[in-house]
């Protein structure tokens, strides 16, 4: 069984910096492709970014230079740096994970709430 908790949102001002964590329980995670997404409050959920075992990062291009996703394979975890919040960063953030072969991302977390206020 596979399990992801996020952790680290809150109530941040505009500006200010958030680190979300995430942790995968099981000995799969080595095998997956991680990645974060943004929910705001009514929209759809967007990929924000994804990065492979070795490393490999990309981003949707809205985020470049906002986001800065990295991992740490001895713990299981994966983790979202942002920077700079705007008050549009607002919503929920989700941890998800899918199969180096699998093109459906299959494993999510219960989301993280992240706020910021202008």
């Amino acid at each position: 069984q596979v399990h992801l908790v996020e952790s680290g949102g809150g109530l941040v001002q505009a500006g200010g910096s958030l680190r979300l964590s995430c942790v995968v329980s099981g000995s799969i995670f080595s095998d997956l492709i991680m990645g974060w997404y943004h929910q705001a409050p009514g929209k759809q959920r967007d990929l924000v970014a994804t990065i492979t075992r070795s490393g490999a990062t990309n981003y949707a291009d809205f985020e470049k230079g906002h986001f800065i996703i990295d991992r740490d394979n001895a713990k299981n975890m994966v983790f979202l740096q942002v920077d700079t919040l705007q008050p549009e960063d607002t919503g929920v953030y989700y941890c998800a994970g899918r199969l180096l072969w699998d093109s459906n991302w299959s494993y999510w977390g219960q989301g993280t709430q992240v706020t910021v206020s202008s």
